[in-house]
């Protein structure tokens, strides 16, 4: 598995919209659940997306550093070298950058891989998100030309954020109510501002109830069908004319469906269904994030080993316990290996099993 290149993430995302399927984007805190993320999708034959959140890039840093940059910075290279043992193609994105985070965290990230390609290299990230969901439409875009322009230069793919998302992630929070719907007008908008492709490549997560975090059934409303009619009204909006930009525009691949003008990108997407998930797929959705439901796999194994060898890892009655039980790597492997599995499971459900570009 290497790092993508700019080219190789653009065909990663240009056939994940041809084929009608998605890459799931596991979020990680550390450089276990990173193994763990490349040892699922390897494990499932799949490429993919490895992100880290504001929260995660600080906690990459140490707690006693507590650095957006300096930890993204890190994990990007740590992922750099581990990667490359594997056979697939992943890439590196940074998550919810809301707009108190932006001169912190990815406006500096920019600015160090526009330094990058400026002398040859090639950028540490493939993509970043800009979380505009808490700010006015007309101000998110304002910001999100900006950043688009920024990311051309750094030879980045930008992740925007239309709407609401409801519940709570690294300490945003939105409530769940009518808000968490983006309409086929802000698509148009977005569209009309941004363009499809021409001034640089981005991806567009409009909201359609999405939730972040764990909520029993019934409690999320979510509504793919809205994303098939955000699709559709933009590619009848190019063909009459009231958008001018073409999604075969300059950063694309190649040829894509004209009824997906935008690359899709599901957030919150925990406990959804199946048939769910398969429909905002067949809308365009070519990222789907990946977090709630690893973070819990992962401690699941933990707990299990903790409870199951409770008089090895902890020194009771005077005893001394059994290092093998209390060294990390015991824990650790078991906790990879259950993340990795959940990993395998988000790529089969997505349909990006078996399907990694050769």
């Amino acid at each position: 598995m290497t790092i993508a290149t700019p080219e190789r993430y653009a065909e990663m995302l240009d056939a994940a919209r041809r084929g009608g399927y998605a890459y799931p984007a596991i979020n990680v805190t550390s450089t276990q659940t990173l193994n763990a993320a490349l040892q699922g999708l390897a494990d499932a034959e799949s490429d993919g997306i490895i992100q880290v959140s504001v929260g995660g890039s600080a906690y990459f840093s140490g707690q006693r550093v507590n650095d957006r940059v300096t930890g993204s910075l890190a994990f990007a290279a740590f992922a750099h070298e581990v990667a490359a043992k594997y056979p697939n193609t992943v890439a590196l994105h940074t998550d919810h950058c809301a707009k108190q985070y932006l001169d912190e965290w990815v406006r500096p990230l920019l600015a160090v891989e526009a330094d990058q390609v400026a002398h040859g290299k090639e950028p540490s990230f493939q993509s970043h998100m800009w979380d505009g969901s808490t700010v006015p439409l007309a101000e998110n875009l304002d910001i999100a030309e900006e950043l688009l322009a920024k990311s051309v230069a750094a030879h980045t793919v930008l992740e925007i954020e239309i709407g609401a998302v409801g519940g709570e992630e690294d300490g945003q929070r939105a409530e769940i109510n009518e808000k968490l719907y983006s309409t086929p007008a802000d698509g148009v908008t977005v569209a009309q501002r941004l363009g499809l492709g021409e001034n640089g490549r981005y991806m567009a997560a409009f909201t359609f109830g999405n939730v972040h975090g764990a909520y029993k059934p019934g409690v999320v409303k979510l509504r793919p069908e809205l994303l098939g009619d955000i699709q559709n009204e933009v590619a009848a909006a190019v063909a009459d004319g009231r958008i001018a930009g073409h999604a075969t525009g300059r950063g694309f691949a190649g040829e894509v469906p004209e009824n997906k003008p935008f690359p899709l990108v599901f957030h919150g997407g925990s406990g959804s269904s199946a048939g769910e998930i398969a429909e905002a797929v067949s809308h365009g959705v070519v990222k789907m994030n990946i977090d709630t439901d690893t973070q819990y796999a992962f401690t699941r194994a933990i707990a299990g080993h903790m409870f199951a060898h409770y008089d090895g890892v902890l020194k009771i009655d005077g005893e001394v316990g059994d290092k093998k039980f209390y060294d990390p790597r015991s824990w650790g492997r078991e906790a990879e290996d259950s993340m990795a599995r959940r990993v395998v499971e988000a790529c089969e459900r997505l349909g990006s099993a078996g399907r990694r570009l050769k």
